[in-house]
C-alpha cells in the first residue's frame, strides 16, 4: 500500500520537478553557488574513509556514500521482480567487500519489502559489519493520527521485525508532511533512541527552518540530529543555493543527497528516443533539456578514464553532499564506485555548474 501512495504522490506534486510543477528548467546563479570545494581539499575519499554521524552516546562513522535500496521491492516506480534478488545479493557482496556497507531503506519501499530484503542480506553477518538506516512514513494515517509520538516507535519496532535486527543505526522522519507537530515528532525520536532502537535520528526533506526546529526540539532530549536527507543532484542544486547545506555543515549536521544520479538521467545510458520511465518521477526532466548537462560529463568522464555516474557523484561529495545512490546489480557498483579516490578540478566544477539546473521545492514533500 505504501508504495502506491508513494507513486501516488509524486504524481500529483511531492516531487519538485513533476505533477503540478512546470518542467522547464531553470539555471542556478553563479552568486548563490557555494565554492567548489567544500569538502576540505585535505580530504580525498575512497571506500575506507570514513566520516562521523552525530549520536546521544556514541557517533557512527560511516562511508562517504550510502547505498539506496529504494529499488529493492517495490513494484509501483521501480517495477521490481523477484528474479532480480539474485543479482542484489551480488551488489551486496561487492559493495560490502569494498567498504561501502551503509544502506537505506525505508518503511514505504515496497511496502516493506525492501526492509525484508536487507534483512535477508545481513542475515549471516556481525552487527558491526553494515550501517542501516530506515524511515518513518508520516503519513497522518490512523496508526500516526491516533498514537501520535508512540506511532514513531511502534513503527520502527516494526521495521526491526522486517529488517530482523534489535535495533537501526540512522531513524529518519521521511518527509515534513506529519499530522503532528514537530516537538511531538522529536519526542518519538528520542523514544527511539533511549529505548535503543536506534543509535541517531535524522530527518529527510526538510527545510533550513523546519530542520533548525527538530534540531532544537530533539536537543530538549539530549539526542543530536545526526542527518537531512533532500534530493540534490546537477539537476537540482536548490539545497545548495537557498544553503541548506551550509546551514547542515555549521550545525553538525551530515547533508545526504538523493537521487544524485537523478534517477539514471546522469548515467548517460538515456537518449531523445529512449527517455526514463514516466514512473522514474523525480527531476523528471526532458532528455533534450539535460544533454548539454550530458555532454560535459561525458568529456569530463573520458578525460579521466572514468564513467559519467562516477562523475556526477564525484561533484556531489565535492560540494559536502554524501551520496544516497541505488544499485541493482555488480554492474552499477562498480560504476558508482568510480566515484572515490580522486576529485573533480575547480575548474571541471565551474564547468560543470555552468550547464546545471537550480530546481524547485513543492509543498507537499521536497521542502529542503
Amino acid at each position: 500500500m505504501a508504495e502506491g501512495i508513494l507513486q501516488c504522490g509524486l504524481t500529483l506534486g511531492m516531487s519538485a520537478t513533476e505533477g503540478i510543477h512546470s518542467p522547464h528548467p531553470r539555471p542556478v546563479d553563479p552568486t548563490h553557488s557555494d565554492e567548489a570545494y567544500v569538502l576540505s581539499e585535505q580530504i580525498i575519499p575512497d571506500t575506507h574513509s570514513k566520516l562521523k554521524l552525530r549520536g546521544s552516546s556514541e557517533d557512527i562513522l560511516v562511508p562517504y556514500m550510502c547505498i539506496g535500496a529504494w529499488a529493492w521491492g517495490d513494484r509501483a516506480t521501480w517495477h521490481y521482480t523477484p528474479d532480480e534478488l539474485p543479482r542484489i545479493k551480488d551488489a551486496w557482496e561487492v559493495l560490502r567487500n569494498a567498504g561501502l556497507n551503509w544502506i537505506d531503506t525505508a518503511q514505504a519501499y515496497g511496502s516493506g519489502e525492501s526492509e525484508r530484503i536487507c534483512g535477508d542480506l545481513f542475515q549471516g553477518l556481525k552487527r558491526s559489519d553494515f550501517v542501516v538506516q530506515t524511515k518513518w512514513f508520516p503519513l497522518p494515517d490512523t496508526t500516526n493520527v491516533i498514537l501520535r509520538w508512540h506511532a514513531i516507535v511502534k513503527k520502527l519496532r516494526a521495521s526491526l521485525e522486517r529488517l530482523r535486527l534489535k535495533h537501526v543505526d540512522v531513524y529518519l522522519v521521511h518527509g515534513p508532511i506529519h499530522s503532528s507537530s514537530i516537538s511531538t515528532v522529536a519526542k518519538g525520536l528520542a523514544e527511539c533512541v533511549r529505548l535503543g532502537l536506534t543509535r541517531t535520528v535524522g530527518v529527510s526533506n526538510y527545510d533550513a527552518r523546519e530542520m533548525i526546529k527538530m534540531a532544537d526540539a530533539l536537543a530538549k532530549h539530549d539526542v543530536p540530529l545526526a542527518v537531512n536527507q533532500c534530493e540534490y543532484s546537477i539537476l537540482r542544486r536548490h539545497p545548495e543555493s537557498h544553503g541548506l547545506i551550509r546551514t547542515c555543515r555549521e550545525r553538525g549536521i551530515v547533508f545526504q543527497s538523493y537521487a544524485p544520479l537523478a534517477e539514471g538521467r546522469l548515467t548517460g545510458k538515456y537518449s531523445q528516443g529512449n527517455e526514463p520511465p514516466r514512473t522514474y518521477r523525480f527531476s523528471n526532466y526532458s532528455i533534450h533539456d539535460i544533454e548539454p548537462v550530458i555532454a560535459v560529463l561525458r568529456r569530463i568522464a573520458e578525460a579521466r578514464r572514468v564513467t559519467i555516474p562516477a562523475v556526477a557523484l564525484n561533484y556531489n561529495l565535492n560540494k559536502g553532499a554524501i551520496p544516497v545512490v541505488g544499485a541493482r546489480n555488480a554492474e552499477q557498483v562498480h560504476q558508482n564506485i568510480q566515484a572515490l579516490g580522486w576529485r573533480l578540478s575547480q575548474d571541471e566544477i565551474r564547468r560543470i555548474e555552468g550547464v546545471s539546473f537550480e530546481g524547485r521545492t513543492s509543498f507537499l514533500w521536497q521542502h529542503g
